[in-house]
């Protein structure tokens, strides 16, 4: 209450979490940047390499959060191999979001479809941040990501802190 008469908060006795304001504008969404891309991209190597999903936004304030939500389309692989996926925030991996299986005996190409992330970062600064994905490949075989056209998003928001 917005009076000057002290007040005593009395909480439940149960576990859980409890969110407080921290001051006008906290949680605010101050801006939003998109990037969609959907150029057919391979490797047949186990070392990770980009995507060409990235986006870049420059926090307004160092106590800023960024929510990072990626969406990798048409994900494709050859039989026996594994295909994972990272999120990056310039050169630093902050999060696996995708080890992609599926045994098989075959060497045929298996479409695996789309894997989805949703990330809340704290990176500390007013300097452009870039925010990529990468992928790989545990064998010589060959995957993919945006086969046929399929486009892969990344959608960054900045929350007031």
């Amino acid at each position: 209450p917005a009076t000057s008469t002290n007040r005593t908060l009395t909480l439940p006795d149960e576990a859980g979490t409890m969110a407080l304001q921290g001051g006008a504008g906290v949680g605010k969404v101050l801006q939003v940047v998109n990037f969609t891309y959907n150029t057919n991209t391979s490797t047949t190597t186990a070392t990770y390499v980009d995507t060409g999903l990235t986006a870049t936004i420059t926090p307004s304030s160092s106590n800023s959060k960024i929510l990072v939500l990626v969406n990798q389309a048409g994900i494709r692989k050859m039989g026996n191999v594994y295909l994972g996926l990272k999120l990056f925030r310039d050169a630093s991996e902050i999060l696996q979001f995708a080890v992609t299986s599926g045994y098989t005996t075959t060497t045929t190409t298996n479409g695996v479809g789309s894997d989805s992330a949703c990330y809340l970062d704290s990176p500390a600064s007013t300097s452009a941040v870039v925010y990529k994905t990468q992928f790989n490949a545990t064998s010589s075989a060959t995957t993919w990501v945006q086969v046929s056209g399929a486009a892969s998003t990344i959608t960054l928001m900045e929350i007031a802190g």
